[in-house]
């Protein structure tokens, strides 16, 4: 029913393993395979491509689904329909973010500034960036006369030598910051985003199926870092845990059979076990339970 194209590169390695944990294996003859399929019925079809053309592909109808960042689509001007964000990047569960660099030595701190400063001096303002369209754009609004050139990476690098200022890629800064340049704006942050094709999106059937496989890909990303934690306690210290017990909503309990005793479940985040689990037995919990979780479809 649905042909499927994913990100390859920097996306591919968290994507796959989004994919696996979903239930949805993404099997292909090698690493760098470009054709590949998955195991179930809704998906016919499943090409792995450069996130950079994934928008254009999408939009043309060449495929109903794909994975992309909102920096692509944004670059790209694409005409497609955002069926949801997914939280995961290339190496956290952050969002990217697109800034605008300058050398950590200048003075200006924003767009507006540089705007007044290159207004004062000789020649245009030289940007390197791998996002020519949405530079242009934003320098554009702010009156500033640019010489923007493609950088096919390394973009940190090209200051103060190739260029005045870079529009990169960054989740925390590390790589600018130790090429000697700082952050002067945000021009967009970027979630990783499941899109379809306008015309694919209108059909109920293929829709259906893609909100189904939306539904599979959130619930294993919320999920992650989270654990079942089920636990036994006697009706005199059911207050008492319950004062420690986190839980995405209120725990569930329930009466023990003979009464006098109490089930609790509950989900948690597994960064707080190590603490929680000792303060649960400390206020007379018993029985405690640690179980891994797939999903959570809320």
């Amino acid at each position: 029913m649905l042909r499927l194209v994913l990100p390859k590169g920097s996306l591919e390695r968290a994507t796959m393993q989004l994919f696996e944990e979903a239930d949805l294996a993404v099997n292909r003859a090698s690493d760098v395979a470009y054709r590949a399929s998955i195991d179930d019925p809704r998906i016919d079809e499943v090409r792995i491509l450069r996130p950079q053309e994934i928008p254009v592909y999408v939009a043309d109808g060449l495929f109903d689904l794909g994975i992309t960042g909102r920096d692509c689509i944004e670059e790209r001007g694409s005409e497609v329909v955002s069926l949801g964000e997914l939280a995961y990047s290339k190496a956290t569960s952050s969002p990217t973010r697109i800034v605008f660099a300058v050398g950590a030595d200048s003075p200006v701190t924003s767009i507006a500034e540089l705007a007044k400063s290159v207004a004062d001096r000789p020649g245009r303002l030289r940007v390197s960036t791998e996002y020519p369209e949405l530079t242009r754009r934003v320098l554009e609004a702010h009156g500033i006369d640019a010489e923007i050139a493609l950088s096919y990476g390394a973009t940190e690098a090209k200051v103060p030598d190739i260029a005045d200022a870079v529009v990169d890629m960054t989740e925390t800064g590390s790589a600018l910051r130790a090429a000697g340049l700082k952050v002067i704006d945000t021009l967009l942050v970027s979630h990783t985003e499941l899109i379809a094709n306008p015309k694919a999106a209108d059909d109920l059937d293929k829709r259906h199926a893609m909100e189904q496989i939306l539904t599979l890909l959130q619930g294993t990303l919320e999920a992650r870092g989270k654990v079942l934690v089920k636990l036994n306690v006697s009706a005199e210290n059911l207050d008492a845990v319950l004062a420690v017990l986190p839980s995405m909503r209120a725990p569930t309990v329930s009466e023990l059979s003979g009464g006098g005793a109490f089930a609790l479940e509950t989900v948690v985040p597994k960064a707080d076990i190590n603490v929680l689990i000792p303060a649960l037995r400390d206020q007379g919990a018993t029985d405690i339970l640690e179980l891994p979780l797939s999903k959570i479809v809320h």
